[in-house]
């Protein structure tokens, strides 16, 4: 039995999933409010590090 990767997310997919703009996906990621990882020159959002972002939002919120 093999486990699926986690979906690993570009910085474009991010900015469409949460409608906002590449320079404030990048504050994001740089106030630790997202995880991120670099591979090489390329930044990746896991995409359990979107859903915590969304469900920590919803929580201040409330």
């Amino acid at each position: 039995m093999t486990t699926a990767a986690p979906e690993l997310l570009t910085v474009p997919e991010v900015m469409g999933r949460l409608k906002l703009g590449r320079s404030k996906v990048y504050d994001l990621i740089r106030s630790k409010r997202i995880a991120s990882i670099t591979e090489g020159r390329c930044r990746r959002i896991p995409a359990s590090a979107l859903q915590d972002y969304i469900h920590a939002r919803l929580e201040e919120a409330a």
